[in-house]
């Protein structure tokens, strides 16, 4: 019994899974940002070009 828990507290392989999950929120996280911030840079173009032709 002791050998069991001494190997479960010794295991990695779960931290390492939710470091995998945690960086890849990171990741989606900025890029939800850049893209609402791209989105808002690329609707000014859309209006200036529109008011132009209009």
């Amino acid at each position: 019994m002791k050998d069991m828990i001494k190997t479960f507290i010794d295991d990695e392989g779960g931290l390492t899974v939710v470091e995998y999950a945690v960086a890849g929120g990171l990741i989606a996280a900025t890029l939800v940002g850049a893209f609402i911030a791209l989105g808002g840079k690329v609707e000014e173009v859309i209006t200036g070009i529109t008011g132009e032709l209009g």
